[in-house]
């Protein structure tokens, strides 16, 4: 196994070897692809004249967004009193039970 970092991205190499501007040009196709995230790594697998490549991205953010009293929210913070009072009283349900039938 070799290994490289090249423009941030750890870079493996199993099976072969590749040469530099092979390996340039995965990096480039890489960033293109992924355009907009942050790729931390590749795995490359060669096999005679083909190559797999896996990559890992870093994961992106994800805000939770819930249905409350018929709106899709990610907070509550811009609720007026009648809303939250609305929120406070609703019946809220639960999987803990259902998961111990199963």
């Amino acid at each position: 196994m070799t290994g490289a970092v090249m423009d941030n991205i750890r870079i493996n190499v199993t099976g072969g070897e590749i040469s530099q501007e092979e390996m340039e040009a995965y990096v480039s196709h890489a960033k293109s692809k992924f355009s907009g995230k942050t790729v931390m790594a590749m795995d490359i697998a060669v096999d005679g004249e083909y190559v797999d490549i896996d990559y890992t991205v870093e994961p992106t953010k994800f805000e939770r967004i819930r249905r409350i009293t018929g709106y899709l929210v990610g907070t509550t913070d811009r609720f007026n009193d009648a809303k939250r009072d609305e929120e406070h009283d609703r019946v809220k349900h639960s999987l803990s039970g259902m998961m111990e039938q199963i």
